[in-house]
């Protein structure tokens, strides 16, 4: 049994897909919004947990690309706590030395959460404890259609040659750019997809998946996800025995 304590290997970064807020709100005959307002208390107690569990990037997915098509009284309510989180947390993340992010077609974004959402970002840049990452109006192959746009108008413009366009080239214009790829991916809820979320970044990353609904998710959760992440040997293609050679401090 997990107890209470971390494992000595933390993630660097953990990304967590955060599923389930509307189901449940209907196991309890409650309208969808009570499950997002409960979700965002997640959100709050999940940030404090990652912070002390020294987790340095953690990366949520708040709001996808296709969630704009939800009805316009929800997104309207998504909007709003949004704008209600990043308003009542910011003295908290300024007191835990946390620097805020945010991943996506932001310009989307409703004005005034625009705006918070920038103030946000400027009022914590200085922060260097954790980075604390939401990705709104997101989408992966969004995100890599933009990343593309910008290799092409370098090419054209002459910055660089159609050859030097790698693997390096196409993550250095992702909206990650500056962030370590995620190790450890959640979803809960049950689901078993990506849903969009960060499908270049993805590609080595560990995954962990709990039938937890995302209002019931707690710092227990978190850690019998990290404690399942440090059992697992990645090997990033190699062998176990490549991996365990290279563990080997040389001369011993």
């Amino acid at each position: 049994m997990i107890g209470s304590e971390p494992p000595t290997k933390i993630p660097a970064h953990v990304a967590i897909i955060m599923d389930g807020n509307g189901r449940w709100a209907r196991r309890r005959a409650l309208p969808r919004i009570m499950g997002h307002r409960q979700g965002v208390k997640t959100v709050k107690r999940i940030v404090t947990a990652a912070r002390e569990l020294g987790i340095g990037v953690l990366t949520l997915y708040a709001f996808s690309m296709e969630n704009w098509r939800r009805p316009d009284e929800e997104v309207g309510a998504l909007m709003g706590l949004l704008y209600d989180y990043l308003e009542g947390e910011l003295d908290e993340m300024l007191g835990r030395n946390i620097s805020f992010r945010a991943i996506g077609d932001l310009e989307r974004l409703p004005e005034r959460v625009r705006s918070k959402l920038y103030d946000t970002i400027d009022k914590t840049s200085e922060n260097s404890g954790m980075i604390l990452n939401l990705a709104l109006s997101y989408g992966g192959r969004a995100e890599i259609a933009r990343a593309a746009r910008r290799l092409v108008e370098m090419c054209v413009s002459g910055a660089m040659r159609p050859d030097e366009i790698d693997e390096q080239a196409v993550a250095g214009c992702l909206d990650t750019a500056d962030l370590p790829d995620p190790d450890l991916i959640i979803r809960t809820s049950g689901e078993m997809r990506l849903s969009n979320f960060l499908l270049f970044q993805a590609a080595y990353a560990e995954f962990y998946i709990t039938d937890t609904l995302w209002p019931d998710f707690s710092r227990d959760e978190l850690l019998r996800a990290l404690h399942d992440y440090a059992g697992r040997e990645r090997r990033f293609g190699l062998t176990s025995e490549q991996v365990y050679q290279k563990c080997i401090p040389k001369g011993s």
